[in-house]
């Protein structure tokens, strides 16, 4: 199989230079400047007061001013670094450091973060600060001696000692179990061994015994620290934050958006911990109708649907709750002024997932219905006008999507006939499953009612579920393909390339909304726009947009041992984490060039590192002038960028390769990244039938495809394939081989 992984280094990467990567690394972490911990700790009350000035109190500043988070974290540079828990840090809300002196600091920027690893480095305006020596992972030892230094539940530093009782891999993380109970407040703190050096950081707490905890190790915090992706905390409070044109919020509750989903926690502090979270804009007129997608994470408490609201304590709710479906009237703020108008089970709600609330509202009568179907219907005309949104009530966590308010958003009803028609194409893949491409066709056609329909069927007949299910997924990613196609094949200015390496993730991950991600894009670009810089030439835009993803933005490259990881490949996840390989970060960058209107900047598809180019004449000669994405925004030249690149044939890099790529080429060469990280015959296969959507003339992509179809199983697709070799007789291939293969089958 031809590879064209989109790896920042040569795929021949000597094994001596990863030795000394790694031997320098801890040489440099153990070299760290500031305070020389004991060679042999005397005491543990010793050791105890020598790292006491360098742990912190880390806490979240909410409304009002209120403390309303707190960890611990430990510094680990003299300039201001402090390391902890990523869950400590959160998002969109103001952090403050409290040192052992009882001096106070605000953060000034997120230095690094770590989702997957809930690692974070934090940075404050302070020198001369004591860190504490980093140790090795490789040395830590079961039932070794060790103490861990915090801040449990808000109490002032205490400490804890204990012993290693395991080393773990959780999840693909090396931890360190520990027999320390962990309380709230120690997340962030870390774990010392007997000389005073950071074996680990706290971060779990054992949900089977109070006195067992855990540490990440200590060689994540180093990885993270070498390769970091700063963020000013002017830019880290806007991460996640309801758009203030579009949303109001009363009564507390955090809300935070991400990517078009809205989740909301925390008690609000209205009666019953009510909060509010309406749409702007004008009242809807009557009669009208209200609709949002919901998921609880427990029906202790509620969320759901407000309409009708003053926008202050009066409005109607209509919501799941402890398993029913209630529709409430609020005319004021205490428990004497709420009516609960009903209270019903409905056999269509299901606990735990996704459901769809709609209410309609006219002059005098209001129906709910959940998942389509009507659960009440109450003559009730107390209320009428004001605003629609979104309400929760105690501490339950809850997440919202596709809201929408207006007339006509009912459900389209399914025509009979159609319905009928996909039911007997449903039981002809049924009786003969291998004969799908006629069906998927079929419900391609009809994605929506098709997904709907093999869901109910697979309730139904779990015995045939996982038939069902494999064909709901073929259709999804055969509609995903024809979409991607017909943008592929619209003129290259017009092409959304960002739209279209969307697609690809959309097309591993249904659940996956594209909208609000080019929402996002159109932000940044909006964020620019104006921006003098963008008028002063090719080569100044460049710059300007390099500064704002890569200095002010925190974008950056994925580290070493993440390259394959797929969420590299997927542009939502590297919009939300920031991170990602050469080729989806340059087209982060050339889509918002192109949404700035900079039309000269064109990805460059480079033997194994792409790159963002662009041409200027010096001296009345052409030259091209490259933008590594991968590291930080670099501006080289073809010549520099030489040592970063390699031709996978072994041959010498060409000028051809400098040529701008075009969007499909672009997409192509993302896919068959995939087509490498695939960790399965399966996975492999669903990128080799997109491919060939896009590109059908592929004669090594359809062998490919042909081989794993046989190797599965499905002898006529194989068939299909070898057939289409023999007709069209590619050159390069040794087609007598491909006829014995096909005679075989």
């Amino acid at each position: 199989m031809i590879s064209h992984a989109d790896r920042p280094e040569s795929a021949i990467i000597p094994v001596m230079r990863l030795l000394l990567h790694f031997a320098f690394g801890a040489f440099f972490f153990a070299a760290a400047p500031g305070r020389t911990p004991p060679k042999s700790a005397a005491s543990v009350a010793d050791l105890t007061e020598s790292a006491r000035p360098s742990i912190v109190t880390v806490t979240q500043i909410g409304r009002g001013g209120m403390h309303e988070a707190l960890g611990t974290g430990f510094v680990i540079s003299p300039d201001g670094l402090i390391a902890t828990n990523q869950h400590v840090v959160g998002s969109a809300r103001r952090l403050q450091v409290r040192f052992a002196d009882g001096a106070l600091a605000d953060v000034t920027s997120v230095h690094a973060t770590d989702p997957s690893l809930d690692l974070a480095i934090i940075k404050v305006d302070r020198h001369n600060l004591q860190p504490l020596p980093l140790g090795d992972f490789a040395s830590v030892k079961q039932g070794q001696q060790v103490i861990a230094l915090g801040h449990p539940q808000g109490l002032e530093f205490s400490v804890v000692e204990g012993v290693v009782s395991a080393l773990r891999d959780i999840d693909g993380a090396s931890m360190i179990q520990i027999a320390i109970p962990i309380e709230v407040g120690n997340s962030g703190g870390p774990l010392l061994d007997i000389q005073g050096r950071v074996l680990g950081i706290i971060t779990l707490k054992s949900v089977r015994t109070e006195n067992l905890g855990f540490a990440h190790a200590v060689d994540d915090l180093k990885r993270l620290l070498s390769k970091p992706n700063p963020v000013p905390m002017e830019r880290w409070l806007t991460i996640g934050r309801l758009d203030p044109k579009a949303w109001k919020t009363l009564f507390g509750g955090r809300w935070t958006q991400h990517a078009g989903v809205i989740h909301v926690e925390d008690a609000g502090e209205g009666f019953g911990g009510r909060a509010l979270c309406l749409a702007l804009g004008p009242a809807p007129t009557l009669p009208f109708e209200a609709e949002v997608s919901v998921k609880l994470d427990s029906e202790a408490g509620a969320a759901g649907l407000a309409f009708c609201s003053d926008g202050r304590d009066r409005h109607y709710g209509f919501y799941p709750s402890a398993g029913k479906l209630r529709l409430t009237r609020f005319d004021g703020p205490d428990v004497f002024s709420w009516t609960v108008l009903a209270d019903v089970p409905v056999a269509g709600y299901k606990q735990g997932a996704w459901n769809t609330l709609r209410v309609r509202v006219d002059a005098e009568k209001i129906q709910c219905f959940v998942n389509g179907r009507l659960a009440i219907e109450k003559d009730d005309a107390e209320l009428r006008g004001g605003s629609a949104g979104l309400c929760k009530f105690r501490t339950t966590r809850a997440d919202f999507k596709k809201f929408a308010v207006g007339a006509g958003l009912q459900e389209k009803t399914v025509p009979d006939q159609l319905l009928g028609s996909l039911q007997k194409e449903l039981d002809r893949y049924l009786a003969k499953p291998g004969q799908r491409d006629r069906t998927m066709k079929k419900l391609a056609s009809e994605p929506t009612v098709a997904r709907n329909l093999l869901e109910d069927k697979a309730r139904a007949l779990e015995e045939q579920a996982a038939a069902l299910r494999t064909l709901q997924s073929d259709v999804h990613r055969e509609s995903v393909a024809r979409e991607l196609v017909a943008l592929l094949q619209r003129p290259g200015e017009q092409t959304e390339l960002l739209r279209a390496a969307l697609l690809i993730a959309r097309h591993d991950n249904p659940e996956l909304e594209v909208d609000p991600y080019v929402r996002v894009a159109e932000r940044m670009a909006d964020e620019l726009a104006g921006d003098p810089a963008l008028k002063k030439g090719t080569a100044a835009a460049a710059r300007r947009i390099a500064k704002y993803l890569f200095a002010e933005n925190g974008f950056h490259g994925s580290r070493d041992d993440e390259i394959d990881n797929v969420s590299n490949s997927h542009l939502n996840e590297v919009l939300d984490d920031r991170e990602g390989i050469p080729i989806t970060l340059s087209i982060v960058f050339l889509d918002l060039a192109r949404r700035l209107g900079i039309k000269d900047i064109y990805g460059v598809s480079l033997p194994g590192r792409f790159m963002v180019g662009f041409d200027e004449t010096k001296d009345g000669k052409k030259t091209v002038t490259l933008i590594d994405s991968f590291g930080g925004g670099k501006f080289m030249t073809p010549a520099t960028a030489e040592a970063l690149i390699y031709d996978p044939r072994g041959g010498p890099v060409s000028e051809d390769h400098l040529k701008p790529a075009t969007p499909r080429a672009i997409i192509l060469r993302m896919l068959y990244n995939l087509t490498s990280f695939a960790g399965t015959p399966d996975q492999s296969l669903a990128y080799l039938d997109l491919i060939l959507s896009i590109d059908p003339d592929s004669p090594r992509e359809r062998l490919n495809r042909a081989l794993i179809r046989a190797r599965s199983g499905n002898s006529p697709g194989a068939r299909a394939d070898l057939e289409w070799l023999l007709e069209k007789q590619p050159p390069d291939l040794d087609l007598e081989k491909v006829e014995l293969l096909y005679r075989s089958l």
